[in-house]
């Protein structure tokens, strides 16, 4: 604690309040200390698991099931008209552009070879 320094535009980190680590009741340190408990038993439980030798059915981590749930179940999303708008310009546009480009090609291609003015590019027969 001595030895840090505040700076003069930040405030200081939560970490090195002072209050945070003398000024706690009783009752919560006791939570705090059921909670380590219950976190140093787990991980010893599971490390029990992961590092028997005669292990034949998978090991079942919490936090990879969360991380796995959170991954696939993208439940996040919330349509918006800012959304809606993205999508259409980069999911409908430019199929409705190429349609127009191509479709304006073809008709003039096509009016030009019933006018007869229309010069292949490449010869089909000699």
């Amino acid at each position: 604690m001595a030895t840090y320094k505040e700076a003069s535009l930040a405030t200081r980190p939560k970490t090195l309040d002072p209050a945070e680590y003398f000024n706690l009741s009783p009752d919560y340190r006791r939570a705090e200390e059921k909670r380590a408990a219950l976190r140093a038993q787990l991980k010893r439980q599971y490390l029990q698991q992961l590092n028997n030798p005669h292990r034949k059915e998978l090991i079942e981590d919490p936090a990879l099931t969360r991380w796995t749930y959170a991954r696939t179940n993208n439940n996040y999303f919330r349509p918006t008209a800012k959304t809606s708008l993205i999508g259409g310009l980069f999911g409908v546009l430019p199929l409705f552009v190429l349609y127009v480009v191509f479709k304006t090609d073809r008709d003039k291609r096509e009016a030009k070879i019933k006018a007869g003015t229309y010069e292949r590019p490449y010869k089909l027969s000699t």
